[in-house]
């Protein structure tokens, strides 16, 4: 389930993200890698400063092993946090492209943000599952398991609606603002969601999760735009 969240992740930072900044800068007279590039990497440092700060705990480790700040924080609050800061990203990506129809609405720029959406999505049951089964696990009971999970994804619709505000605001930075929200994506990727989900000898079945987690998304984007 993890591998088929990194998967979609890293399908929807390229064909939603990464490749509309480009085309749009291009189409605008600019230098098309110029944004592509600027905001691919700091969407990876905002994560990283996020990751280095705000106490969490990612699945199997014991608890000397929490990132960021120290706290006493139960271990469950701490499972918790590790899924909400892979969800940040995703909210900013979904408000963005749908921030960007107000600038020049297509159907086929429509289409890509719908598949956007989609493909966020899916790839959030694994997610919320990857919170409440090991909650499950430490002895909580399955409705508070299933509410944990649920919390994990309230900063999505908040940084939607953040990342939409931001290139209603300011136009001119939508495809900085496209490539951020992808950096971000491949900061959480890269960083958390591949080796959590290579961890045990299945690191088979983890692979082809990603394979068809991206090739899942890049049908999305592709059939609905």
């Amino acid at each position: 389930m993890l591998g088929f969240a990194a998967g979609v992740m890293i399908a929807a930072s390229f064909w939603s993200l990464l490749l509309p900044a480009i085309n749009m800068e291009e189409a605008a007279g600019g230098i098309p890698w110029l944004p592509a590039v600027i905001g691919f990497l700091s969407g990876g440092l905002f994560l990283f400063i996020i990751d280095k700060i705000l106490p969490h705990l990612h699945m199997g480790l014991e608890m000397d092993k929490a990132e960021g700040r120290k706290t006493s924080w139960q271990r469950s609050i701490l499972l918790v946090l590790a899924i909400t800061i892979h969800n940040i990203p995703e909210g900013l990506a979904v408000g963005v492209a749908f921030g960007a129809l107000s600038g020049e609405f297509s159907p086929e720029a429509l289409g890509a943000a719908v598949a956007l959406a989609v493909g966020i999505g899916l790839q959030n049951f694994p997610e919320g599952a990857a919170v409440s089964i090991p909650l499950r696990r430490e002895g909580f009971s399955r409705k508070k398991a299933f509410w944990y999970g649920q919390l994990s994804g309230v900063v999505e619709p908040v940084f939607g609606v953040l990342g939409a505000l931001l290139v209603l605001l300011v136009k001119p930075l939508l495809p900085y603002a496209l490539a951020f929200a992808a950096g971000a994506m491949i900061f959480v990727v890269v960083e958390e969601l591949i080796p959590e989900s290579q961890t045990g000898n299945e690191t088979d079945i983890s692979t082809v999760g990603a394979m068809l987690g991206f090739a899942v998304m890049m049908f999305l984007d592709v059939a609905l735009s």
